[in-house]
């Protein structure tokens, strides 16, 4: 038996209990550069624990067709992950809290083609997910002599698609 998710628009409220949404909304924190450029500061809680710093990636991902089947979800328990899209086209984020060691049920949301995310330590997610190409991200994450990745593989895949 197969199961849903349907997906909603990302948004800094419905995401709070996974992460951050980095996105440019409102009016800046302040003006720099002689007043030609607006500031939105420090919006992501970066955390690298200990024996780790931070290091910036760039992704190149393949892009993927909906409905989507997810099958895997992974987490970071030593370090947040950003990723932050280098186009402007939709991907997208898929997450869970934590259930005993596992991921509860995920829940899926798209971006709009201008935001980027911050996964919190700990969070399950599935895989970078682009919707379009090109699908390059820069990713803000740990890095370190550590083990900082864990997976966990579903007995029954979950279907994820748009809301009908």
């Amino acid at each position: 038996m197969t199961q849903h998710i349907t997906i909603r628009l990302l948004n800094a409220a419905a995401f709070a209990p996974f992460g951050d949404v980095l996105e440019i909304q409102g009016a800046p924190d302040k003006l720099i550069n002689q007043g030609l450029c607006g500031r939105f500061h420090d919006r992501a809680a970066l955390d690298f624990g200990s024996g780790g710093r931070a290091g910036i990636s760039l992704f190149d991902a393949q892009p993927r067709a909906l409905p989507y089947q997810l099958d895997m979800m992974e987490r970071h328990p030593d370090g947040t992950q950003a990723f932050i899209p280098m186009h402007c086209e939709t991907f997208l984020v898929i997450v869970a809290q934590d259930d005993g060691g596992r991921p509860a049920t995920p829940q899926a949301f798209v971006t709009n083609g201008a935001q980027g995310i911050n996964f919190h330590r700990n969070i399950w997610h599935g895989v970078l997910t682009p919707l379009a190409h090109p699908g390059r991200f820069a990713v803000i994450d740990r890095i370190g002599d550590t083990p900082n990745l864990q997976e966990h593989w579903f007995d029954t895949p979950w279907q994820v698609r748009r809301a009908d």
